[in-house]
């Protein structure tokens, strides 16, 4: 982040959520820099050859937020936890758009990293993560909010128990489970 505070950037938040577009204006210079780290975190696990850029990537974040209008957020992190909901669409939308057969089929891969697996992946396709979480979530949607969380937002475990009105060490305890349950689910078909 900036120099400003989270205390800055949540009152800018209420006033967005009041209708206030010009807090907007102001909000995004403050939380954008943390969506090109967040983008290139995420855009620094694929493979080569693949056309999504940390900026597109943080543009189209940026652009879905301005469409939905005054969205609300109680804070930074609940902001950054909004953020790493559009990311995560924003990545699955783009690999299932690079999977239409009229544009060469063959989904973009994106490895898990380290902090996801705790050992390195040959490569997890989006989707196929996308579907994972998706039925973890049936199953347990705090675990896969959880992962999106951290996976998709970069939050840190105090962060993402924060958002999710958890203590920290139910959180850790929930991000080693989905882990392990992640790397069985994806690495079964394989």
């Amino acid at each position: 982040m900036t120099a400003e505070g989270p205390q800055d950037i949540t009152a800018l938040l209420a006033a967005w959520n009041n209708g206030d577009e010009k807090a907007l204006d102001s909000l995004m210079p403050r939380v954008y820099p943390e969506l090109r780290r967040i983008a290139r975190q995420h855009l620094g696990r694929r493979q080569p050859g693949h056309t999504l850029e940390s900026a597109a990537l943080a543009n189209e974040a940026y652009l879905k937020l301005i469409r939905a209008g005054g969205i609300r957020c109680e804070s930074r992190v609940h902001f950054l936890a909004l953020c790493s909901q559009i990311i995560r669409r924003v990545l699955v939308d783009h690999a299932r758009s690079r999977g239409y057969a009229k544009r060469g089929g063959n989904a973009a891969r994106v490895p898990l990293d380290d902090a996801l697996l705790g050992v390195r992946a040959r490569g997890i396709e989006v989707l196929a993560l996308d579907q994972a979480l998706d039925s973890l979530s049936r199953m347990d949607a705090r675990k896969s909010r959880v992962v999106e969380l951290r996976y998709f937002g970069g939050l840190s475990v105090e962060e993402t128990a924060e958002v999710l009105g958890i203590s920290p060490e139910t959180a850790k305890r929930d991000w080693k489970m989905a882990k392990a349950w992640l790397f069985g689910e994806l690495t079964a078909s394989k």
